[in-house]
């Protein structure tokens, strides 16, 4: 399978599982070449990939937002680290979701514990990547990008 016809998969699979783990008030928008190495999230979860597929999916957003999804899902607004956990949750929920899609499209992938990046970081080492803005509702935006590496 060529690069990019693997980064459309991801990214359908990506979209599908958002749609699933946040199943009201979310509006995908268009889908674009990531370029930058940069993250400018106040708060950005990271999960790699392995398998079939390797490479990384970053959802970032404010603070605020985060909280604000935390009470949609949850009920609550959480602050400091049980926001930072949930974040962190919330990363492993889409990415698992994101898992299973694709093991039902036939490829085979597992991803890694989630790290959590705090304000702006660098990102490097990857051959393609898509950011998809994930309209919360009227709360903010998720970026979420998907990136795929050659196989070591």
């Amino acid at each position: 399978m060529t690069i990019t016809a693997t980064l459309t998969q991801l990214l359908n699979s990506t979209i599908h599982s958002i749609k699933t783990v946040i199943p009201v008030g979310i509006q995908i928008e268009k889908p674009t070449l990531y370029t930058s190495n940069s993250i400018r999230s106040s708060l950005s979860v990271l999960i790699g990939m392995t398998g079939q597929v390797h490479g990384q999916l970053v959802i970032g957003g404010t603070t605020s937002l985060f909280a604000q999804i935390s009470q949609m899902m949850y009920g609550m607004m959480l602050e400091g680290d049980m926001l930072e956990s949930f974040t962190c949750e919330l990363g492993n929920m889409i990415a698992g979701q994101l898992v299973t899609h694709a093991s039902n499209q036939q490829v085979v992938m597992d991803i890694t514990p989630p790290t959590l990046l705090v304000g702006e970081t660098s990102m490097k080492g990857f051959q393609k990547a898509i950011l998809v803005p994930v309209n919360i509702e009227e709360k903010g935006t998720l970026n979420v990008i998907v990136t795929v590496h050659e196989e070591p």
